[in-house]
């Protein structure tokens, strides 16, 4: 009976019954090609010599497996910021020694082009990688003759001295080309160091700014003094530019007779000659600063326009030893807690949250930059967490819930800052809570010049001209992978209002 209602509906409406099994036989046939195509890429997937040899292939975030197999457009232009980062801090990190053998990094069969001295632009294929790595993974090439291993541009890459990190990290910029805002050009090494009851504390700035190199610009060393419940001293030199030395491949400054330098075992020698602004009264320091190891952040560029702004972090932790001498006497540091920064940007109405805190093992550093033409959205916020064998976490909260009911007397006036603030995120399993405590808040008008992180000699021109900088306490809980942490510690932060 059902074969017979069957025929005769096909026979009433061939042209209907046609068009019905066109369209289930189409519908099974994609089925087919889909399920083939899906069963292709898992093989793929599984497949030792994807890239390169190894157990697990780590590739950037997005790119398609079956294009890059193939070579396609995908397959073309890729890269991995902070690639040596990613290979010293993410995969050969000491916290994974139980679990990874050995880590190589490749690029494989990416299209280039090459210019002849001719002028003629001929399309290349070229790989690259560490010999000695790739080696280490099985995925050596056969040698006919010769020999493949690393040379010593392989080498500095895959294990640099701590001198030739600190240089490959922290040197210096020029401004960028042709933008109208160049004369807000501003660069500088950051440092700053905590007594041992943390009571005092000294921010250290040496600065570089203006029309680099061929127009107006100049070198200021800055110092300011701090003690909880006392106002703040400060003390500066400024120079020309003909008296300033630095360099696009080193960390070392100088700025007329005060200099940064870094040393044959990878620590600052910072030493300077300041005089009390107002005052005339001097201050000499002498101090060596010392990076905690695998304690960093390796840095970031944001580009927009005539907007640009470096950061990066040689010593997010770091000891400091030496002496401060003023007023006729010394303070003497001995391992010291100390931080050191490197920031460098056009900074006409750019505005920042940044901290910075030790809590036990964990170092912590927390910010965003806030580019003059975003005034109607804010930046993502970053929350970077290190522990004593580098980099644990990285998470985005979405802002800080300030508490703004401390008030400060500045410039005649009252002004409302933080108590304290909150920053919370999750990470699939992992969870992050910050709470901030302010034990000493000061505030600059930025609209005055020269301020305490770096500025050019034109005024920032700020929604909120007033910078805030607050010393205080720091509570972290922390979920992750499986692992929950709380530690307090101290820090220093840094806000607008």
């Amino acid at each position: 009976m059902i074969w017979q209602l069957a025929w005769r509906n096909i026979t009433d409406r061939p042209w209907r019954a046609a068009l019905l099994l066109l369209g289930y036989g189409l519908g099974v046939a994609v089925m087919i090609t889909l399920l083939a195509v899906g069963e292709a890429m898992l093989t793929q997937a599984r497949e030792e010599k994807l890239v390169g040899g190894g157990d697990i292939t780590v590739l950037p975030d997005g790119i398609d497996l079956e294009v890059l197999k193939t070579g396609g457009l995908g397959g073309m232009f890729f890269s991995v910021p902070n690639a040596r980062f990613v290979y010293r801090q993410v995969l050969a990190s000491p916290r994974h020694a139980e679990l990874v053998t050995a880590v190589a990094p490749q690029i494989d069969n990416k299209l280039l082009y090459l210019t002849t001295a001719d002028g003629q632009e001929l399309p290349v294929r070229a790989t690259g990688e560490l010999p000695d790595a790739s080696r280490g993974v099985g995925a050596g090439p056969t040698l006919v003759s010769g020999e493949w291993k690393n040379d010593e541009a392989d080498a500095r890459w895959a294990d640099p001295t701590l001198a030739e990190r600190r240089h490959d990290s922290d040197h210096f910029h020029l401004p960028l080309g042709d933008v109208a805002t160049r004369p807000s050009w501003g660069e500088w090494h950051y440092f700053n160091v905590l007594s041992d009851d943390a009571t005092r504390w000294a921010f250290i700035s040496f600065i570089v700014g203006g029309d680099i190199p061929d127009g107006e610009w100049g070198g200021q060393v800055l110092v300011t003094l701090h003690e909880r419940g006392q106002s703040s001293r400060r003390f500066s030199a400024g120079v020309p530019g003909e008296q300033v030395r630095f360099s696009t491949t080193d960390a070392d400054v100088h700025i007329g007779n005060a200099s940064v330098r870094v040393l044959a075992d990878g620590n600052y020698s910072i030493v300077a000659r300041v005089i009390e602004e107002g005052r005339g009264t001097p201050l000499e320091l002498d101090l060596i600063v010392s990076p905690v190891p695998n304690a960093e952040f390796p840095g970031a560029t944001l580009l927009s326009g005539d907007f640009a702004s470096g950061y990066t972090v040689p010593g997010l932790r770091a000891t400091a030893t030496g002496t401060l001498c003023t007023d006729g006497r010394c303070e003497r540091y001995d391992a010291a807690r100390a931080y050191h920064d490197h920031n460098w940007g056009i900074w006409r109405g750019v505005t920042w949250e940044w901290g910075a805190a030790n809590a036990g093992a964990l170092g912590l550093l927390f910010g965003r930059v806030q580019p003059p033409d975003s005034l109607e959205t804010e930046s993502p916020l970053f929350v970077y967490v290190t522990d004593s064998l580098g980099f644990v976490a990285l998470f985005r909260p979405r802002a800080i819930a300030y508490d703004d009911s401390r008030v400060l007397r500045v410039g005649g006036q009252s002004l409302r800052v933080p108590a304290s603030g909150v920053m919370e995120d999750v990470r699939g399993d992992d969870t992050l809570r910050v709470e901030l405590f302010t034990d000493d808040a000061t505030a600059t008008d930025t609209r005055a010049g020269l301020v305490e992180r770096g500025e050019s000699a034109l005024a920032r021109q700020l929604a909120r001209p007033w910078f805030v900088q607050l010393q205080g306490r720091v509570r972290i809980t922390m979920r992750v992978r499986g692992v929950r942490t709380v530690a307090e510690g101290t820090g220093f932060f840094e806000t607008y209002r």
